[in-house]
């Protein structure tokens, strides 16, 4: 055997690939085996824990994670002298915890990313393509590198983009179960506060998003903000419609002393109307989608099926008699 792989190179080859795929296979095994073991001793800690373990995530999330090996690179630059400060800096906030980056450190690294990508991919490109023995000419080379570059300057902002929305849709789709279970608490006598807090309490494994935001804003709170304020942070934290038009009920429900039950049943009967309405939006775009498809792909091979023995009937016996044979 030993002799077959010191002489053939495909015995080489696939002796290391088996090789390779039992590595992956034991170590799979293992990662598997603690992080199993893992996962149960983090639900007997939460059931030990109780309540408590629901708002030490809240106050995790809410912790700026300067400590981070990102973090600590991004200072390392700008004390080297570069500075990743953005000129928008605000609106570049606002995008990232949109997306769920709320660390004070997240702009900085995101400059730091788009820097990193430009150059990286680029010379990436460069290394690879003169290690073989035929390297591109200058003008594909330069071109490939621009390309790279430009990928690398938007290819953050696409992720961020698409996390915010993919977020957005799972706060959107969350939202009408959170405020059932809390026109439930209030009808059985629970504030508004009390209403929040349980329910943040609860939806912590079904609606993690959701219920971070309302255990966020039930922290802000108890800790001395007004219900106004409170209520405007979790619209702008969660930048979406429906928790923005949630949000404006319950202030103008809060300063005309009206009944927060009444509201919130005439609010939950709204939400749920706009749940059924997008499903019927959604079913009703399935036809327009599935055409695409069938005429790309099943029009053209049913017309084959069709025109194909009068084509072939056409060349055998009409061509031949027009020719004269």
């Amino acid at each position: 055997m030993f002799q077959l792989a010191a002489t053939s190179s495909i015995a080489r080859i696939t002796i290391l690939l088996i090789v390779f795929g039992l590595v992956v296979t034991a170590a799979f095994v293992v990662m598997t085996f603690l992080s199993r073991r893992s996962l149960v001793r983090s639900e007997l800690r939460e059931l030990t824990t109780g309540g408590l373990l629901v708002h030490g995530k809240v106050k995790d999330s809410l912790r700026a994670s300067n400590d981070t090996a990102w973090a600590k690179l991004a200072d390392a630059v700008e004390r080297a002298g570069l500075s990743l400060a953005d000129t928008q800096n605000e609106r570049l906030r606002a995008k990232l915890v949109a997306a769920g980056f709320r660390a004070t450190s997240a702009p900085r690294i995101y400059t730091l990313v788009r820097l990193a990508l430009v150059f990286v991919l680029p010379l990436g490109y460069v290394a690879l393509a003169y290690s073989g023995d035929q390297p591109p000419s200058f003008f594909k080379t330069y071109a490939i590198g621009v390309g790279l570059a430009l990928l690398g300057l938007y290819m953050p902002n696409l992720y961020v983009r698409a996390r915010a929305d993919r977020r957005r849709e799972e706060i959107i789709n969350g939202f009408p179960d959170c405020l059932d279970l809390i026109l439930v608490c209030v009808e059985a006598g629970l504030g508004i506060e009390a209403a929040m807090d349980r329910v943040g309490r609860e939806m912590v494994h079904s609606h993690p998003l959701v219920a971070e935001l309302i255990s966020v804003t039930t922290l802000q709170l108890r800790a001395g903000a007004s219900r106004e304020d409170a209520f405007r942070r979790m619209a702008d934290t969660a930048g979406v419609d429906e928790i923005r038009s949630f949000t404006t009920l319950l202030i103008q429900s809060d300063k005309l002393g009206t009944s927060i039950s009444t509201t919130l049943r005439v609010y939950a009967a709204e939400m749920r109307e706009r749940r059924r309405m997008r499903a019927e939006e959604k079913a009703h775009r399935l036809p327009v989608l599935i055409s695409i498809p069938l005429v790309v792909c099943m029009l053209p091979t049913m017309i084959g099926v069709l025109m194909l023995p009068a084509a072939v009937r056409v060349v055998r016996q009409i061509l031949p008699l027009l020719a004269g044979g």
